[in-house]
C-alpha cells in the first residue's frame, strides 16, 4: 500500500508539473507547496527521502521538456529532409540563440545550486517570488509598447543571452522559468507568442542540465520503489504537457498576461495567510 499511495502523490505532482511548467507561475514552487502538504516518503530514512525529493522536483521536468522535443521536433531537428539548406540554416541559428541564452542560467547554476537547495526551497520564498512577478506581470502589459521582434527567428543573439540572464532569476523558487523568460523577452520588445515559444525552447537544455545535476548529486539509493514512482511523475507531466502547450500558444494569442498576474499573487498571499492561521505549517522556517 505504501509504493501504491507514493505513486497517486506523483501522479498528482506530474499533473501539476505538466500544467505550471508552461504557465508563468512557477512549476517548482508549486511541487514545493504541495510538498509541504503532501510529501512524498519514498524512503523511510529522512536524509535519503530529502535527497530523493531534491531531485524528483527537477528531473519530473524532463516529461515536460519531452513533450516540446515531440511538439517541436520538425522545427528542431536541423537533418530533417523535408528541409532546403535555408530551412537547415534557420535551425541551427535557433540552436545557437538557444544555447546562447543558456549560457547564463548553465554558469549561475552550478554555482548557486547548493545554495538555492539549502537556502531558497522555502514556501516563505515561494509565497514572497510569486506575489512579486506577480506584480511585474501586471506592471509590464500595463506599459507594454508596441513589440519590435515578432518571431524568435527575428530575434538576434544579443537579446537572447539577455533573456537568458532573466531565466537565471529563476533559479529562485516561485519565480518560475517560463514566467522570467517571457517577462524578460517582452520587456525587451518581443510579442508574447515570440517570448513564449523561445521560452519552451530554452527549457530544453535548462532542464536537461539541471536533471543531471542533480542526478549526480543523488545520495539516495536507486531502487524498484524508487524508480517506479519518478517514472509516474515524469510520464504525467509529458502527457498532460503535450495538451497544456499549443492550448496556451493559442490562449496568448488572444490575451495578455494578467491573469496569471493576478493568480500569482492571489496565491502568495493565500499561502501566507494559510501560514499566519496555522493550517500550512512551516512556511515561516528559513
Amino acid at each position: 500500500m505504501g509504493i501504491i499511495l507514493e505513486i497517486l502523490k506523483s501522479l498528482i505532482y506530474g499533473f501539476v508539473q505538466g500544467i505550471t511548467e508552461w504557465l508563468p507561475i512557477s512549476s517548482t514552487g508549486h511541487l514545493i507547496l504541495i510538498n509541504a502538504m503532501l510529501p512524498l516518503h519514498v524512503f523511510t530514512d529522512p536524509a535519503e527521502n530529502q535527497s530523493f525529493w531534491e531531485m524528483y522536483k527537477v528531473v519530473i521536468q524532463l516529461g515536460s521538456i519531452l513533450a516540446v522535443v515531440l511538439l517541436y521536433f520538425e522545427r528542431l531537428n536541423p537533418f530533417s529532409p523535408r528541409k532546403d539548406s535555408t530551412g537547415r540554416k534557420t535551425t541551427w541559428d535557433l540552436w545557437l540563440k538557444i544555447i546562447a541564452g543558456s549560457i547564463p542560467v548553465g554558469i549561475i547554476g552550478l554555482l548557486l545550486d547548493d545554495i538555492v537547495e539549502a537556502k531558497l526551497s522555502r514556501p516563505l520564498v515561494v509565497a514572497l517570488m510569486l506575489i512579486i512577478y506577480g506584480v511585474l506581470f501586471i506592471v509590464a502589459e500595463l506599459k507594454r509598447s508596441r513589440p519590435v521582434i515578432r518571431s524568435v527567428n527575428g530575434m538576434d543573439y544579443g537579446t537572447a543571452v539577455k533573456i537568458g540572464l532573466f531565466e537565471a532569476l529563476a533559479l529562485i523558487p516561485g519565480t518560475s522559468r517560463s514566467g522570467a523568460t517571457i517577462l524578460g523577452a517582452m520587456i525587451l520588445g518581443t510579442t508574447r507568442a515570440a517570448a513564449t515559444e523561445f521560452s519552451f525552447f530554452m527549457a530544453i537544455p535548462a532542464m536537461l542540465g539541471a536533471s543531471l545535476l542533480k542526478l549526480i548529486k543523488l545520495q539516495a539509493p536507486v531502487t524498484f520503489g524508487s524508480v517506479i514512482v519518478l517514472l509516474s511523475g515524469l510520464i504525467t507531466s509529458f502527457v498532460v504537457s503535450v495538451l497544456v502547450i499549443r492550448r496556451f500558444l493559442k490562449y496568448i494569442r488572444r490575451h495578455d498576461f494578467r491573469i496569471f498576474g493576478l493568480y500569482r499573487i492571489i496565491l502568495g498571499l493565500l499561502i501566507l495567510i494559510l501560514a499566519l492561521t496555522g493550517l500550512l505549517p512551516g512556511v515561516f522556517n528559513i
